[in-house]
């Protein structure tokens, strides 16, 4: 890497290992690293590992707030999450300490939306169920009526919410199924083609008529739950529940007794409301497709996130704006 001119002094905190690609732009750098395990570290060790950090690359596993930036110092320059979403760091926090807050958008929204696609796939045509009956053993033979799923070319309706770049990414996927495909309003600019294949509708008319409901909207204080009780019960009795997104959009009660009941017919959940556990009641369905958050787990995307939150780091750090600033 080009010799680089740093404004502040400082370590860098890497709170958890990163691809070999990103941990080797670290260590070509001449600042110290404090480095943390591939897996999550413990709130003691990030306490005590932040301390004289000019920069944090964290991961969303990490909640970092006032006390962990305090925990840094003075110097602390930046916070660079290696992920979309940034409800892990206390962002105003950060903004009263002058310390500055990335992201990494873009990078991630084809692996993610193609995920997406699979978990439709494999809920719709009940592939993990059929697999799992198959390892019983039990004797089988073909019949008209067996094991029956939804047909995705059949005229079926994908109801996306959150219509940002993952959103679109998944409603390009969709049209190549022949899907209908409607989304709930948003501010971002759609071209032409985006316009012609997409129907905006609220939030009650896409619950209503999707035979797909799936979640592309960040965690919020207006979304958290904002899948609850009413919001499946509006939902077709055959539609499915995709979530990609954050598990707290989904009210967990709400939708264990929404499966039981009847009310939906089924879900693919890729993440969860209490992650890492996953509640047991939602492993017993079998109309239940579960993925341990895989969205970005793609060999290419994986390296682009770590890079650009390295990258973002490294700007900050040398004095020029950030490549991905949290607006």
């Amino acid at each position: 890497m080009d010799e680089t001119t740093w404004v502040a002094t400082g370590s860098i905190y890497v709170a958890r290992l990163l691809t070999d690609d990103a941990m080797a732009t670290l260590r070509s750098l001449d600042r110290p690293l404090v480095v943390g395990p591939e897996t999550p570290p413990s709130r003691a060790e990030i306490l005590r590992d932040v301390a004289g950090a000019a920069a944090i690359i964290c991961t969303l596993t990490e909640g970092i707030d006032a006390e962990v930036l305090d925990a840094a110092g003075p110097q602390l320059q930046v916070v660079a999450n290696t992920a979309v979403g940034y409800d892990n760091i206390d962002v105003d926090a950060a903004r009263a300490r002058g310390v500055v807050v990335t992201n990494t958008p873009g990078v991630l929204d084809r692996a993610t939306a193609d995920l997406t696609l699979g978990l439709i796939l494999a809920a719709g045509r009940r592939i993990p169920e059929g697999d799992r009956f198959l390892r019983t053993g039990t004797p089988w033979i073909w019949g008209p009526r067996m094991m029956v799923g939804l047909d995705l070319s059949a005229g079926a309706t994908l109801g996306i919410i959150g219509l940002g770049r993952i959103g679109r990414a998944v409603a390009r996927r969709a049209r190549a199924f022949d899907m209908q495909v409607l989304a709930t309003p948003t501010r971002a600019d759609l071209d032409d083609d985006e316009r012609a294949g997409i129907e905006i509708v609220d939030l009650p008319t896409l619950l209503r008529r999707s035979d797909v409901v799936s979640l592309h909207c960040p965690l919020t204080p207006q979304t958290r739950h904002l899948i609850n009780a009413d919001a499946l019960r509006a939902m077709k009795s055959t539609a499915l529940l995709v979530n990609t997104a954050r598990g707290p959009v989904v009210d967990t009660d709400a939708l264990v007794a929404a499966l039981g009941s009847g009310e939906i017919g089924g879900a693919a959940l890729d993440v969860f409301e209490d992650e890492p556990r996953v509640d047991p009641r939602l492993l017993a369905f079998e109309q239940v497709v579960v993925t341990p958050h895989l969205g970005s787990a793609a060999d290419a995307t994986r390296s682009a996130m770590c890079q650009m939150s390295v990258g973002n780091a490294v700007e900050v750090l040398a004095g020029r704006p950030p490549l991905t600033p949290v607006s």
